[in-house]
């Protein structure tokens, strides 16, 4: 059983087609990463998928049940973006507050030492209000809300939202003890760093439409390189225009800089047939840089 199933997911507005024919298999024990832009379709899939809308056409199941079904919500951890809590309430009131909402099975109960144990993990003070917290300090009592009851698949939407960096990698810790656990993570971000860290998959999204799903791996092996090439002589865009693989590239007086991932012999051919060749710096391009070449790629 997958732990997340789309067939042709299908989310319009009016004329405005804000998800278009998603087909995503997720499965049980990986973190799977759902990367877009702000405005790309993935809040609208996560609020589809805990049947907070309803789809236009196509169909999806969430670890084996129809999203608007209650029987499969105990085994389910969600933190949303725009998180909202009471004000007035402590972090533990609100914590001990939700655990009474939820009851559930035993397997899923909420332990107070499992809460402990993760406020102590990620920092978290639970004795202020919660209207006295930052941002970060907030975020914190969700997370808590989303892994204290042991979940089966936790579904996250923008989760870093003002965490200092050692409560992050802290954070990326437990998302992976998830999934060596069994469990699954969906982690829904428009950072790839945070998502390089921990995820298995990657699932690519723009204007509503799956791009690709690869692992992090096969994304690195693209083999996208930044080169630095410095001459003599001047080199214009169009010297380089029949080169397979260039991206980004910017032209100064005696230098050369781009993103490449073709055939360096046929990048070395271009360049020396119109100037003297004097140096070259290369290094593998950052994640960042593949994700956002695969993007321009497609649009």
């Amino acid at each position: 059983m997958h732990a997340i199933h789309t067939d042709r997911l299908t989310k319009r507005y009016g004329t405005f087609t804000a998800l278009s024919e998603l087909s995503l298999d997720v499965h049980p024990g990986e973190v799977f990463g759902f990367l877009g832009p702000n405005g790309s379709g993935k809040s609208t899939t996560i609020r589809t998928l805990l049947g907070e809308l309803h789809p236009s056409s196509g169909s999806a199941s969430v670890l084996g049940s129809a999203p608007r079904e209650v029987s499969h919500r105990e085994r389910l951890g969600y933190l949303p973006a725009d998180l909202a809590l009471w004000p007035a309430m402590t972090g533990r009131d609100t914590l001990r507050f939700l655990a009474r909402l939820r009851r559930g099975s035993e397997r899923h109960r909420v332990r107070w030492d499992d809460v402990t144990a993760l406020a102590e993990r990620l920092d978290a003070d639970l004795d202020k209000r919660v209207g006295e917290l930052s941002t970060g300090n907030r975020q914190k009592i969700g997370l808590i809300s989303a892994f204290m009851h042991r979940p089966e698949l936790i579904i996250l939407d923008e989760p870093n939202a003002g965490l200092d960096p050692l409560v992050q990698h802290e954070f990326w810790a437990m998302m992976r003890e998830v999934a060596d656990d069994g469990r699954t993570v969906f982690l829904s971000s428009h950072t790839l760093a945070e998502v390089e860290r921990v995820a298995d998959r990657v699932g690519i999204i723009r204007h509503g439409e799956l791009v690709t799903v690869e692992e992090v791996s096969a994304l690195r092996s693209r083999q996208m390189r930044r080169i630095e090439i410095d001459v003599e002589g001047a080199l214009t865009p169009h010297d380089l225009a029949g080169v397979a693989g260039v991206h980004e590239l910017i032209v100064h007086p005696d230098r050369i800089e781009l993103n490449f991932a073709g055939d360096m012999a046929a990048l070395l051919a271009a360049v020396t047939a119109r100037v003297r060749l004097r140096d070259i710096h290369m290094q593998e391009a950052e994640l960042e840089d593949v994700f956002l070449t695969y993007y321009q790629d497609r649009s």
